[in-house]
């Protein structure tokens, strides 16, 4: 029996055999699906989890209660990887009410097919609470971090956060990973949460006069150690500050010429000062592995061939997911290639100066056909101009 405190137990699961998290997501070490329980005068179960592990969940909730029946069963975000049991828990249990937001009670007629019986429900807003006993937990809503419905629970006793899908991360819990937290929490926060910076902001501020000892999100390990390193990082990635000084090159290639001129920037870049040079091929590499390190650092070079009058499609693909995840706050770069009406550099460049505070760095590179010594002079101008402050 797993447990956070002496009243406060983990009943979630590991899932390893998760391939794709949301249907497009890799998760080569899996997921955690976390869950809790309170034990006290009154029993709360936090959180159900995804119908893929309800087995061992279920085995996990039924060696907590021994013979008593939870008082209530908290719902902090509707989908379905953490309310898939919410309907059997309520058919279970009949005199177990569901505490959660106004808009998760939309919500759950729209999942279950039918409405849950009014008297059944306690709906909460900003700082209502709840007592079990010796604990209190203090809700507050969280809007779009990163569905409407959420809320996150504060425990008073032992000030520990239920931060819903805040703080969360890839990969199992049974999975030691050894590039810590921030590599697989960065991946999932730019391609789930990312977007919704404003609002994750928002909840931040609710949170900032609360002593919290442990954070428990709804993936990923238990935070108990250095607090104010989370917080921090969290307030970085929401307000679209770069988290380092570095640049990051994204490029696809038809034939190996955009390539060439790609690596040669990398090279040219490197040799001309102690600057961190990340390069990433968009063919082979993951997607969002390469929307992460574009929110990760201050600068960004893009380089792609014209395509049928326009871009290789997966830049194109590429810059729409930069788009949708509030891409902001960059100086980037542009590097294009053609043969005989290259337009990839233009279409690029209106594509970025769509988004928020993208300043283009001067001059955007074209590559005739393949890189020739005019192209090397060119590319050592646009290094000059990233290294520039």
């Amino acid at each position: 029996m797993n447990r956070i405190t002496e009243n406060i137990y983990y009943i979630g699961a590991d899932d390893r055999e998760l391939d794709l998290f949301e249907g497009q997501y890799e998760t080569p070490e899996g997921i955690s699906y976390n869950s809790h329980v309170i034990v006290d005068q009154k029993i709360a179960v936090i959180d159900t989890i995804d119908a893929r592990k309800a087995d061992e969940w279920k085995a996990n909730l039924a060696e907590v209660l021994g013979q008593r029946k939870p008082d209530y069963l908290i719902v902090s975000h509707m989908e379905p990887d953490h309310s898939s049991l919410v309907k059997e828990m309520i058919d279970s249990y009949p005199e177990m009410q569901v505490v959660c937001s106004a808009q998760a009670v939309k919500m759950m007629a729209r999942f279950f097919g039918e409405a849950v019986a009014p008297e059944r429900i306690i709906t909460v807003k900003d700082n209502s609470t709840l007592s079990l006993g010796e604990h209190t937990l203090q809700f507050f809503t969280a809007g779009m971090v990163h569905w409407p419905e959420v809320i996150v629970e504060y425990e008073q006793k032992e000030k520990i956060l239920f931060s819903a899908d805040a703080f969360g991360k890839f990969g199992a819990l049974s999975f030691d990973d050894p590039e810590g937290w921030a590599c697989e929490a960065r991946r999932y926060y730019f391609n789930i949460v990312g977007k919704y910076g404003a609002q994750v902001q928002a909840l931040l501020k609710k949170l900032s006069g609360l002593e919290i000892k442990k954070i428990c999100p709804l993936h990923g390990p238990v935070l108990d150690e250095n607090l104010e390193y989370y917080l921090n990082t969290y307030n970085t990635w929401s307000s679209y500050e770069p988290e380092d000084k570095g640049i990051f090159i994204a490029y696809c290639s038809l034939h190996g010429n955009t390539e060439e001129a790609a690596q040669k920037l990398a090279e040219i870049l490197r040799q001309k000062g102690n600057v961190k040079v990340s390069i990433a091929d968009l063919r082979r590499d993951d997607l969002h592995e390469c929307v992460e390190d574009a929110f990760r650092y201050d600068r960004l070079v893009l380089a792609a061939p014209t395509y049928d009058a326009g871009v290789m499609p997966i830049m194109e693909d590429f810059i729409h997911h930069l788009s949708i995840k509030n891409y902001q706050k960059r100086r980037v770069a542009i590097i294009e290639n053609g043969s005989w009406a290259p337009v990839a550099g233009k279409k690029m460049r209106e594509a970025m100066e769509a988004m928020k505070q993208i300043t283009i760095v001067e001059p955007i590179v074209t590559v005739e056909s393949t890189v020739k010594a005019d192209t090397i002079e060119k590319l050592q101008t646009l290094a000059d101009a990233l290294m520039a402050e």
